[in-house]
């Protein structure tokens, strides 16, 4: 729940406040505008931050039982990525009843494109926050190191500003974000607005979903448990 206060800060507070300032060239709000956003802000949030939960198994020792299991560390990996991807797909399903109030017109098809693309934005995350927490042995050092991923992938996704008539330097860095295209996905899928199409967006993240995989396995590989 505490996770979940921080979104809903964004949505009501920091919406309505700029929201009452800023003027959009679409029809919608301030505030439905940046819906998608806070969905993914939520996902961004909670899901690299579960790679914690790699350091306190090492001062508990639950992680050396699971290491010295008869199955492939790639296993392992994959099994908690999607362990950990149930708070935030919980939090996801709570913010979207809250939009319902807000404004937001679902359909049985945006629906199923914003779990879709949750999902994979979720899976990316916690993978990136796992194989990040496999080469950390302190959790004040997880939380520093963490903090300077998860700020830069919210604040330059697009979440709170559209993408048109970006300074160039600005510009190169959402596209090298990938939680660019998860929020102009979510965004085409509940506004039916989008910078780039859904395709290309889902291109994108399913891209870079591969690539912290790849990361992630490869980090808990050469784990080691002390």
């Amino acid at each position: 729940m505490h996770s979940l206060f921080t979104p809903l800060l964004w949505l009501f507070i920091v919406g309505s406040g700029l929201g009452s300032t800023t003027t959009l060239s679409i029809d919608v709000n301030y505030q439905q505008f940046i819906f998608p956003g806070i969905i993914s802000m939520s996902i961004i949030f909670t899901s690299v931050f579960y790679g914690a939960y790699i350091i306190w198994d090492r001062k508990f020792d639950f992680l050396k039982s699971v290491m010295v299991a008869p199955i492939s560390r790639e296993i392992i990996f994959i099994g908690k990525t999607l362990g950990g991807m149930t708070n935030s797909m919980i939090q996801v399903f709570m913010l979207l009843i809250i939009g319902y109030f807000i404004g937001i017109e679902y359909t049985v098809i945006s629906l199923l494109q914003i779990t879709f693309v949750s999902l994979i934005l979720s899976f990316l995350l916690t993978a990136l926050g796992l194989g990040l927490g496999s080469h950390m042995y302190s959790l004040e050092g997880f939380q520093m190191i963490v903090s300077f991923v998860v700020f830069p992938l919210f604040f330059l996704s697009g979440a709170l500003y559209p993408l048109d008539n970006l300074p160039d330097w600005l510009y190169f860095l959402t596209i090298i974000d990938p939680a660019t295209y998860a929020v102009d996905a979510l965004r085409n899928s509940v506004l039916g607005i989008a910078t780039y199409s859904f395709e290309f967006n889902l291109l994108l993240l399913l891209v870079s979903t591969i690539i912290t995989t790849l990361f992630g396995m490869l980090s808990f590989r050469k784990m080691r448990a002390v």
